[in-house]
């Protein structure tokens, strides 16, 4: 049995150490495991390396991915598909494994449909893919979040300032959400809400005119206040998002302006993604790897591994097809009660 192992869309902590389970499993049944580079792009021109425990016994806390990844679709290449297909059977491949975020997943789906015998792992710092309880990196990213909003809110108390803190979130709060409770943020907002700038506002005044002396706001990147997040729309990447970026600086002026208050904007974009794993992380990476393995031994195609209730389970990779995991109503109600 020979698997190939990829990574797709964004970089982050956990990958390798999926990796090293995946080839850690494999070896354990007499399996090849052959790494794919950068994502779908190494099948539609085959870019590959033969993966051995060596290679990979000391990666679990090594953040980054050792087999790089791009944003790569192949539905938006010509004759993608067929030549992703075709450079499987070339490669010699029994199974693929392929880990990703809801796009990565998705081309998995759609060339499930289309006979590729695949076995998806979730994995996002967004923590938006709907199926499992949650996916790796996103523990990471709200650890290291949190550490530079505690950073944050000291300079902002030394200075009597309001600080805005922009954190990653395309269309999901959980990290700005979480991090933003567990940090003691005055403050957050997230993409499944409109930002009503006379809210924030007021809240801001009347805070200060009580007697605070600094506040911290955090904002998810997703977050618009016009009608669209700001970003660059001349920019779209092959499954056609936008590179998101601004919501920080252009909420932070419109703070300074109405409220009368310093206000500066720290954003901490992609130091968010980079480093070592987490433990939680580097245990949740190891238990899904192993999991994709087993599901390529039971002949279990077409689905994606996850956890459900502290349980692996799987699910049909059709089922999460176009589908995004917002925040619940619970965590809504929490945010509010927490802006204090």
């Amino acid at each position: 049995m020979k698997i190939g192992i990829l990574n797709g869309g964004g970089d982050c902590a956990g990958l390798n150490a999926v990796t090293r389970a995946v080839v850690r499993k494999s070896e354990q049944l007499g399996y090849e495991v052959v790494g794919i580079r950068h994502g779908w792009a190494g099948l539609l021109k085959p870019d590959t390396t033969t993966l051995r425990w060596e290679d990979v016994s000391h990666m679990i806390s090594v953040g980054g991915t050792m087999l790089h990844t791009t944003r790569t679709n192949p539905f938006s290449h010509a004759n993608g598909p067929e030549t992703v297909l075709a450079n499987v059977k070339k490669l010699g491949l029994d199974a693929v494994i392929a880990v990703g975020g809801e796009d990565t997943l998705s081309v998995a789906a759609r060339l499930a449909d289309r006979g590729l015998k695949v076995v998806g792992v979730p994995k996002t710092i967004d923590n938006d893919i709907v199926g499992t309880d949650v996916t790796f990196g996103f523990d990471s990213a709200v650890n290291v979040t949190v550490e530079a909003i505690d950073r944050i809110q000291t300079t902002g108390e030394s200075h009597d300032r309001i600080m805005v803190v922009e954190v990653m979130g395309r269309h999901a709060g959980w990290i700005a959400a979480y991090s933003g409770i567990a940090s003691g943020a005055n403050l957050v907002l997230v993409p499944e809400e409109p930002v009503d700038l006379d809210k924030v506002s007021t809240f801001l005044r009347n805070r200060h005119q009580s007697g605070a002396t600094a506040s911290v706001v955090v904002v998810g990147e997703g977050c618009s206040i016009t009608g669209s997040p700001p970003g660059d729309a001349t920019k779209l990447d092959e499954f056609g998002h936008p590179r998101l970026g601004g919501i920080g600086d252009l909420l932070a002026r419109e703070i300074e302006r109405r409220v009368g208050i310093e206000t500066r904007a720290v954003v901490l974009g992609h130091v968010v993604r980079g480093g070592p794993p987490s433990a939680g992380d580097r245990l949740l990476a190891t238990r899904l790897g192993v999991a994709a393995v087993e599901a390529v031994k039971n002949g279990e195609y077409g689905v994606m591994v996850c956890l459900q209730k502290n349980t692996l389970s799987k699910v049909p990779l059709v089922d999460i097809l176009g589908k995004m995991k917002n925040l619940d109503k619970e965590t809504l109600a929490e945010l509010k009660d927490f802006q204090i």
